[in-house]
């Protein structure tokens, strides 16, 4: 089914392939422009402005915690109904150190805020943070894909995976263009949300 967007495009492969191009389009400003640079590091505020810089023109929730819940393969993220008070906790939490920042980045991915894009929208947000707090980046492209997806997968049970795969793929180059978009890469972003309803539970 595909997910209903001001385009009005009805075919799901269409739609990926136009918000992959415009989200990229939109992604290149949003870090050449200098403002990503203005938003608070760690904050859900930041997130949801990159997350509506990004995906503004396709989708009419962009920017908005998501108002179903959401599941991929066999996890669940966080229930909308304990939603905003995850983001709550996870903004408090400390990102001081590459470890906690990198749990930070695990817990937001848990609490997945929003109906599309959170992978996108969280990895900039990553970068944000160790940016402000490290003067590094991830380098993405020196991070495998599935090796990534995997450990992302595994991440809430043991995030000692993830850290070490990002770990091996920092860089100083923290003003690279071409760094920066390859976290944007459709390539790291994989479909299939399944949405249910509280009762399925």
């Amino acid at each position: 089914m595909t997910l209903e967007n001001k385009l009005g495009i009805t075919d799901s492969t269409e739609l990926a392939r136009v918000e992959e191009k415009i989200s990229k389009k939109k992604a290149i400003q949003l870090f050449e422009s200098g403002y990503l640079d203005s938003l608070k590091a760690g904050s859900f505020e930041s997130l949801a402005t990159i997350h509506k810089y990004l995906f503004e023109d396709i989708y009419t929730f962009a920017g908005n915690i998501r108002d179903v819940n959401l599941a991929k393969g066999n996890f669940r993220f966080a229930p909308v109904m304990y939603l905003k008070e995850a983001i709550q906790n996870i903004e408090r939490m400390p990102q001081s150190s590459f470890d906690e920042i990198i749990q930070k980045y695990v817990e937001m991915n848990v609490a997945h805020p929003f109906r599309e894009g959170n992978g996108r929208s969280t990895r900039i947000w990553l970068d944000h943070i160790l940016k402000a707090e490290l003067n590094l980046v991830i380098d993405w492209s020196k991070v495998d894909k599935d090796d990534y997806l995997l450990a992302m997968e595994r991440s809430p049970i043991k995030d000692i995976e993830i850290k070490h795969l990002l770990k091996q793929a920092l860089t100083n180059q923290v003003n690279n263009r071409e760094i920066y978009m390859k976290g944007i890469d459709y390539s790291y972003y994989y479909e299939g949300y399944t949405v249910y309803k509280t009762k399925d539970l």
